[in-house]
């Protein structure tokens, strides 16, 4: 049992944004008690060992780090390395039957330049790569520093990045026109918009414009748009973040999940069991650390709708060595170093979009790879180390959780097929023969659907985002409550929404946390 019954604050959910909110408010002085229904703190920011007798540490869901502010890792102390890539992305394709691609040379623009030309023919597409990423930089330098400040209003933040046809193009207007007047090729047009589609169920003109407000998480992390490889997997950041909250006083009990929220919006109540039995703690406040849709339900009220839908296909995989590539041109520690974009030249991800809008499972997935122990080795085992394994990340796109509705398994099974069967079409031998195997003789690969995600880590829908992303800013100006000026507000003035599903929320970045924070120590 946590120590005492009542405190200051009790946050419900443990995942990163819980942990960052439970570090702050902690600090401040305040008594913390932190509910985790899973018997590890974490959430989607873990890492695992998930095939028995290999030595590979995993990270589980979440993989890469770009929205985490220095100012949270400065003011909690994390001890936390995150790792540049050289490499941005490699995209094979297959032009007058000639196997080539794209690569995109983080730290050699040269070598980007010499293969958009190799590419395309001419200098005219990484002209406009250069201009269209530097458009995305003025904005993401003026727009990232405001996520952990008060919320701006969207007139105060268009005067504040000062780059009206920027604004216009990513903010105001369905992003596949922007898209499309400043990129003519094909594949160069799909690379752009992969961004946009990262656990989103959308299309490039979608006039809701879920798109843009995507593709702006994207790339304004850091000011510059980049995702870095967490030393150590995901885990990492969760073990530093659980430390800092610890060292500060805060309570993290695991194995205790939360089933009903009472407020008269002074003083809460949250009950909770665990494998004893049923229990309840006072609060002042209570931080959520979980969507919307569950908030709803553990506060008695109707659940919000329409209901949340996630659209990716999750795929976990440790190879005995990395696959050669049909691309003469292409070393493979380079190509999957970076992201390896597969099947998502734009036509192929409309065509994808329209497939599974229509309830069929799309016949050339599109997907995204990454192998992150060539960034970072440390989470080799000595023994994998020295067999030469390494580990490849997939994150598939347009598999949207109706899909799994009729046949949960046997549709997942297809995907994962078909999914792999698209990187087959760039290797030069099977993905298959590269896969290691666990202490049984199995092939080390599993695959998380949305549906996996919402029954082990209670996404709604399986949606990454807690829902459907929105703008970082208000509409108007935000009322004078703390809880609304963070964009942290739920309908009872004690009990804030720390998650994903909460302004400024998605991805890892502890911003959410950092918000809710503030707006609870009345800052």
């Amino acid at each position: 049992m946590p120590p005492g019954d009542a405190y200051d604050a009790v946050i419900v959910g443990g995942g990163h944004n819980g942990l960052v909110a439970a570090a702050y408010l902690a600090r401040a002085g305040r008594s913390v008690l932190v509910l985790e229904r899973r018997d590890q703190v974490g959430g989607a920011a873990v890492s695992s060992r998930p095939f028995p007798g290999v030595d590979v540490r995993l990270s589980r869901y979440s993989y890469l780090v770009s929205l985490l502010p220095p100012v949270i890792v400065r003011d909690l102390g994390l001890r936390l390395t995150l790792a540049k890539r050289a490499v941005s992305s490699y995209t094979p394709v297959v032009r007058a039957g000639r196997p080539t691609g794209l690569l995109v040379h983080r730290a050699e623009p040269e070598r980007t330049r010499a293969s958009f030309a190799r590419l395309t023919g001419s200098d005219r597409e990484y002209a406009a790569w250069r201009r269209f990423y530097g458009m995305t930089g003025r904005l993401a330098r003026r727009v990232f520093p405001t996520l952990t400040e008060p919320l701006p209003t969207r007139a105060a933040l268009r005067a504040e990045v000062a780059d009206g046809a920027a604004w216009e193009a990513l903010v105001e207007r369905p992003l596949g026109e922007a898209i499309e007047a400043a990129f003519a090729d094909d594949l160069v047009r799909g690379v752009v918009l992969t961004d946009a589609l990262i656990g989103t169920f959308t299309h490039a003109h979608d006039p809701a414009l879920r798109q843009n407000r995507c593709f702006l998480y994207h790339v304004i992390g850091g000011g510059t748009g980049d995702w870095d490889v967490p030393v150590g997997g995901m885990g990492a950041l969760t073990d530093a973040l659980a430390l800092a909250a610890r060292q500060a006083g805060a309570y993290l009990a695991t194995g205790r999940t939360a089933t009903a929220i009472a407020t008269d919006g002074s003083s809460a109540e949250v009950t909770y069991r665990d494998a004893v039995g049923e229990h309840t703690a006072g609060a002042r406040q209570v931080l959520v650390n979980a969507s919307p849709d569950r908030l709803a339900e553990l506060l008695g009220e109707p659940v919000p709708r329409p209901a949340a839908e996630g659209a990716q296909l999750k795929v976990n995989m440790v190879l005995r060595r990395l696959p050669r590539l049909r691309d003469p041109a292409a070393d493979p520690r380079e190509a999957f170093a970076g992201t390896f974009h597969v099947a998502e030249g734009y036509r192929e991800l409309d065509l994808a979009h329209r497939q599974a809008a229509a309830g069929r499972c799309p016949k050339a997935p599109p997907s995204e790879i990454y192998c992150h122990s060539l960034t970072d080795p440390t989470i080799l085992g000595s023994e994998a180390a020295g067999q030469g394994l390494h580990t490849l990340t997939l994150f598939g796109l347009h598999t949207p959780a109706r899909l799994f509705a009729a046949d949960h398994d046997a549709v997942k099974a297809e995907l994962l097929s078909a999914t792999l069967a698209r990187l087959d079409a760039h290797l030069a031998e099977p993905i298959a023969d590269c896969l290691a195997v666990d202490a049984e003789g199995r092939p080390c690969v599993e695959a998380k659907s949305p549906v996996d995600l919402e029954r082990e880590l209670w996404l709604p829908g399986g949606s990454i985002f807690h829902g459907d992303l929105v703008f970082p800013w208000a509409e108007e100006e935000p009322g004078e409550s703390g809880p609304e000026r963070w964009g942290v507000a739920t309908g009872h003035p004690n009990v804030l929404l720390c998650g994903a599903g909460a302004v400024r929320g998605g991805g890892v970045s502890g911003v959410a946390g950092h918000n809710a924070a503030m707006a609870a120590l009345g800052r």
